[in-house]
């Protein structure tokens, strides 16, 4: 069993990097949640930020209150005897995704380097519940996990200079949806017509760390009817 061991690491004068664990797994989740939970009632008012990531918890506190001693004191005493939540405390997002070489030009060349089906690659990236591990690179970036094993790809050797919106790919054992234009260098699959970036949401994202997502596969009209943009993507890297 994969169990947490605390060590807070300094990371600026008013924040501390808390890390829990030493690799990525889908089982830190439940333990980096909890002790989310924990810290927040601690900190209360005195919190001004606290970032989940694969196996940390940055935590910001407000240094016109709290000393740093009087920080650590407070960490060590939050997570004393901390239990994992037992419950899943993320939300649960089924993400629409027209698979087709149109929009996901990886798609065919992924297959063909797995030897398997396009199809059957289709089945086994929408077949499984993912994690959000972390939010990061762009605003609603989601970075999730973990995909299977026989699917995991390196990144492209030259990122692509622009990616659309709603782009879904593999990065070796991740997957992600772009949420907003930008170059990148995951293998794409396809794309999604979901905003995952709004300024009308909540935190501006629709994912957040502990939420669960599976890929749903539709086709090309209930794409468009969904509000997808079908513009190709420029295939040259």
């Amino acid at each position: 069993m994969n169990t947490p061991h605390l060590r807070i690491e300094v990371a600026t004068i008013d924040s501390f990097i808390l890390r829990l664990f030493d690799r990525i797994d889908e089982a830190n989740m439940p333990w980096l949640m909890a002790a989310g939970t924990r810290l927040r009632q601690s900190f209360g008012e005195h919190l001004v930020d606290l970032v989940p990531s694969y196996t940390t918890l940055l935590l910001h506190y407000d240094l016109r209150h709290l000393a740093p001693r009087q920080a650590r004191e407070r960490i060590a005493e939050a997570l004393r005897d901390l239990e994992p939540e037992h419950h899943a405390s993320g939300r649960y997002h089924r993400i629409p995704t027209w698979y087709d070489p149109q929009v996901g030009p990886d798609l065919e060349p992924l297959a063909q380097r797995k030897g398997i089906p396009v199809a059957e690659l289709i089945k086994r990236h929408s077949h499984r519940e993912y994690q959000v591990f972390a939010l990061g690179f762009t605003p609603g970036f989601a970075f999730m996990g973990l995909v299977e094993e026989a699917l995991a790809s390196p990144r492209l050797a030259t990122p692509r200079k622009r990616i659309a919106p709603g782009s879904v790919g593999i990065a070796e054992r991740q997957t992600a949806v772009y949420p907003v234009a930008s170059p990148g260098g995951w293998n794409l699959l396809g794309r999604s017509p979901i905003r995952l970036f709004d300024l009308e949401l909540e935190g501006y994202s629709l994912l957040k760390a502990g939420d669960r997502v599976r890929f749903e596969p539709v086709d090309h009209a209930e794409f468009v009817r969904l509000g997808g943009d079908d513009t190709p993507l420029e295939t040259p890297q």
